[in-house]
């Protein structure tokens, strides 16, 4: 038989209280279980006691085969019982495909704007250096 640590909900519509139960893996989430060995309550604040774990059970339970789900895991490893590693899924950050080739329209519009920047610099600073030059000129001959 295929054991489990899971959660169970408990608590009322909006008001969520969940039991770190034992169950066998084919049974429902709320329905049988074989043992509960504690409780999560997500609605107290992050600095109370939200997680409470009968450590002893957990060992007994982890060395007759049940494999704690992942939000369990991180309970037991919160707890020092059991060691999570750690996740690494670099795509997910990315932006999606349309949203890539928006930025890339944006960066090769923000490259045109640059160089056309550029172009008029040149010209205004060639267009004040060529008349400072020649205006003494202009004086010498007059």
């Amino acid at each position: 038989m295929a054991l489990k640590i899971r959660l169970a909900r408990a608590g009322s519509k909006k008001r969520p209280y969940y039991h770190v139960v034992v169950a066998d893996v084919r049974s429902p989430r709320d329905g049988r279980f074989i043992e509960a060995i504690g409780s999560w309550n997500p609605t107290l604040p992050k600095d109370a006691e939200r997680v409470s774990i009968d450590e002893e059970r957990v060992k007994h339970w982890i060395a007759q085969g049940a494999k704690p789900t992942d939000r369990v895991l991180r309970f037991l490893d919160q707890a020092g019982l059991a060691k999570r590693p750690e996740r690494s899924n670099p795509k997910k950050a990315e932006p999606g495909k349309k949203a890539q080739e928006r930025l890339a329209l944006i960066k090769q519009a923000e490259e045109e704007l640059a160089a056309k920047l550029e172009e008029e610099k040149a010209a205004v600073a060639s267009a004040t250096e060529a008349p400072a030059e020649e205006a003494p000129a202009e004086e010498a001959s007059s």
